[in-house]
């Protein structure tokens, strides 16, 4: 019987009456007295040496307030990287200094050179084309292999050889591993892209900063993932600011998928210039700009292989990826290809030996950092793809395969340093089967070939590590940030309660899953909680949302603060219920003595709190607020298995996708509909990556596909109705909620399920196709099958 309300309920969003009504308060809502505009200059070439900034006529023209360039930031810190690795010979990456405006040369399309404020945003524009800009062009580099070439041209001409580090995990496997090798009864071997994509949250970036003289408060509102971590970055690293006189207000926010998380440009900019110019300063990024602004996602070349006993059991794997940095580092950029890529390398076989190794590279790019997934979905693609290679190639059942090398002990140490603590993969595989009718596939393909088509089944499973921590562990491997979450619960006189949290919600449903949680715990109704987030004035610290971390770290320490307040009012109970406070126990929001029919309401008890007139003060202070800060003991460990039926036009290698299911194992489930939603849009964007979606730049570094008139976002006409389940759950053993992550499993999951199926739909035509990489246009499955 499905529940009306609490942990487990499909509880429609409230957050969503305001959205769907036009009330959401975006930052592209706020404008304030006073109020300047701001338009960057940025480069449309992408290395060369700025010989010339000349802004004086534009200085001059109407409606203009003040012009910067790189000049008036030359002693302002850098944008900060947040994560150092360390390479496989012990020496800490190559870290280019990243300037807020470029200083000398430009690196990549899209740089801002300058910036013009001024009194509109068409005067701020006009004042632009005016500025006097030359730039020596200089050879560009865009491929990364070619980038680490002897004689390539530097990106940064104080960083030998383009490389940010060439990072080995775990090196000491490396021996072992390539003995297992020689030694194979097979060996698997596939050389892949993962495309370089463009994040297109529905919302751009909007950054408007203010400055109060009268107390020497700085105030950012931004369209942010993390805003205690952009204050963090930007006042201590970036502009000097201390954290007390610098708030960061990130409100409604319209999607991030990771491209949010970062510390951007124009935030520090906007901060800085509000103060220089003594008035409110906005910017708000067109879609154009978003392109060549917005930190990019994925771009990695890898090659796998996996050797094999004569059982077909895997004995060793072994990758050689090189990772585009693009010009600068982004804030957590150098993590993705090493710890939030190499850790999951086993994905879910037991596979005894594994090496990983990772070259980073600085190319003439736009800056790539976490887009959904990060580091993962670009594991589970590698290997997915080779372990369905190496079932063709073995001529045995690719789900077989998978099923004889699954992990079925847990936990579970990996050779790649990382712990599953539960998980079940045959049961996630044996729902996927259950879904997809296979015994029905022959039939439907035969159906297509009688009109013309291929018809293609493709299946992988993945896991992926959400709510990354514990804070020692990432410290150890190089983060420069704490991975805990915060909460702070303040109950009122009345008995309704704020939630203070440090997870900011982007288009994740928080302030509905998160008060379903307190609002079990207390036994009260969800209308009484109030979830705060996004403002670091209310709330003291956080970390934000990234990487599926939410409710396992955010919820977690919201339980924490919430079991505080119900032991401190289990204390005030039993003083006026006259009991042993051992006695108290709390039930559907009252408070009785065991064994008794006395009681007393929640309301009662947090007005005595408040009105403490019979009240013991020795024993209690007044008031009902605490506050937590979790930090977990593990990853948590989300899998699933995933499959796609296509059918395939041979005459134009049009892809059309037929069906497609997921079975997840999400731990427990707080708000099923609200997960079901997660999984639908990753997948989306999963789908868009495998068929669609593509940042294609030219050798001169011009990006080629920097509209939607060249790059190809799905449309609702692209995309089927997808069978979603999560019904297989192993709940998570180290947070108090036993839940795991669901927002990036979709656009782990889907990609390696498209390109299989499209893969065998070739084959099934005749056409001997080994590979083809993302996107599967029809212009590459059409070159594929016709040579």
């Amino acid at each position: 019987m499905p529940k009306d309300g609490g942990v487990g309920a499909s509880s429609k969003r409230r957050e969503d009456v305001r959205f769907l009504t036009g009330n959401g308060k975006y930052t592209d809502d706020i404008n304030m007295r006073g109020q300047a505009y701001v338009h960057f200059l940025r480069s449309d070439v992408a290395h060369g040496t700025l010989t010339k900034v000349d802004t004086s006529a534009a200085a001059a023209m109407p409606g203009v307030v003040q012009i910067f360039t790189g000049e008036d930031f030359a002693e302002i810190g850098g944008m900060p990287c947040g994560w150092q690795v360390t390479d496989k010979h012990g020496d800490p990456m190559q870290e280019p200094k990243h300037p807020v405006l470029a200083h000398g040369k430009v690196r990549h399309v899209g740089e801002p050179i300058a910036a013009v404020v001024a009194e509109t945003l068409a005067q701020a524009r006009d004042a632009a084309e005016a500025i006097e800009v030359d730039i020596a062009e200089l050879p560009a580099v865009v491929n990364m292999k070619d980038a680490v070439k002897d004689g390539a041209p530097k990106v940064h001409d104080d960083l030998p050889g383009n490389l940010c580090y060439d990072w080995g995990f775990v090196e000491e496997n490396k021996g072992a591993v390539d003995e297992a090798f020689k030694n194979a009864a097979h060996v698997t071997t596939l050389e892949l892209t993962n495309n370089r994509l463009v994040a297109n949250p529905m919302e751009p970036r909007v950054a408007v900063g203010d400055y109060d003289r009268s107390d020497g408060e700085h105030t950012l509102y931004t369209t942010s993932q993390n805003p205690h971590v952009i204050r963090l970055l930007m006042g201590a690293f970036v502009l000097g600011i201390p954290e007390h006189k610098l708030r960061v207000v990130a409100p409604d926010v319209g999607g991030g998928f990771g491209t949010k998380i970062f510390h951007y440009q124009e935030e520090a900019f906007c901060t800085f210039a509000a103060k220089a110019v003594n008035r409110p300063v906005k910017w708000t990024s067109t879609r154009s700009e978003a392109f060549v602004s917005d930190a990019h996602g994925r771009d990695h070349v890898t090659k796998i292989e996996l050797a094999l006993d004569a059982d077909n059991n895997f004995t060793a794997l072994r990758t050689d990826t090189y990772a585009n940095m693009g010009a600068y580092l982004s804030t957590f950029a150098p993590s993705v290809p090493t710890w939030l890529h190499g850790t999951l390398m086993a994905g879910n076989y037991k596979t005894p030996l594994i090496y990983v190794n990772v070259k980073a590279v600085f190319t003439n790019t736009v800056p790539v950092d976490a887009y959904r997934g990060a580091g993962r979905p670009e594991a589970t693609y590698q290997l997915e793809r080779l372990v369905d290679m190496a079932a063709h190639e073995l001529g045995v059942d690719p789900i077989a395969l998978r099923r004889q090398n699954f992990i079925t002990e847990f936990p579970y140490a990996t050779p790649v340093a990382v712990e599953y603590d539960t998980g079940d993969y045959n049961a996630t595989m044996d729902k996927l089967e259950e879904m997809t009718d296979m015994s029905g596939f022959e039939a439907r393909r035969k159906a297509s070939e009688a009109k013309g088509k291929l018809r293609g089944f493709g299946v992988n499973c993945y896991i992926e590590a959400c709510g990354i921590a514990p804070s020692n562990l990432v410290g150890q491997l190089g983060a420069r940030a704490g991975l805990y979450e915060s909460a702070t619960v303040r109950v009122n006189a009345t008995g309704g309660l704020v939630v203070m949290t440090g997870s900011h919600s982007h288009g994740q449903g928080h302030e509905t899953s998160f008060a379903q949680v307190v609002a079990e715990m207390i036994g009260i109704d969800e209308s009484m909680i109030d979830i705060v987030h996004g403002d670091t004035s209310k709330v003291p610290m956080g970390m934000g949302t990234y990487g599926s971390r939410s409710i396992a770290v955010g919820g977690s320490a919201m339980v924490r603060a919430t079991e505080k307040i119900i032991a401190k009012a289990k204390k005030i109970a039993s003083h006026l219920l006259e009991a042993s406070e051992g006695d108290i126990e709390l039930k559907d929001g009252a408070f009785s003595v065991a064994g008794t029919d006395k009681s007393v309401a929640w309301g009662d008890v947090t007005l005595a709190a408040y009105v403490p007139h019979n009240y013991p003060l020795d024993d209690i202070e007044p008031g009902l607020e605490e506050t937590a800060f979790y930090d977990p003991s593990n990853f948590t460990y989300p899998s699933g298995a995933y499959a796609c039926e296509v059918e395939l036009d041979p005459e134009t290698g049009q892809v059309t996708i037929e069906s497609f299911a997921a079975a997840d194992d999400f731990g427990n489930i707080i708000n099923p509909m609200i997960v079901t939603g997660q999984v639908h849009g990753g997948i989306a964007q999963g789908v868009g990556q495998a068929l669609l979606e593509n940042c294609a730049y030219d050798e001169d570094g011009q990006l080629l596909s920097a509209s939607y008139m060249d790059y190809a976002m799905p449309r609702a006409s692209d995309l089927p109705f997808y069978d979603v389940d999560h019904s297989c759950q192993t709940p998570c053993t180290h947070n108090p909620l036993g839940v795991k992550g669901c927002g990036e499993a979709g656009a782990i999951g889907s990609p390696p399920a498209v390109v299989n199926a499209v893969i065998n739909a070739m084959r099934s035509g005749g056409h001997d196709v080994k590979h083809i990489d993302m996107p599967v246009s029809p212009s590459r499955v059409w070159a594929a099958m016709n040579g």
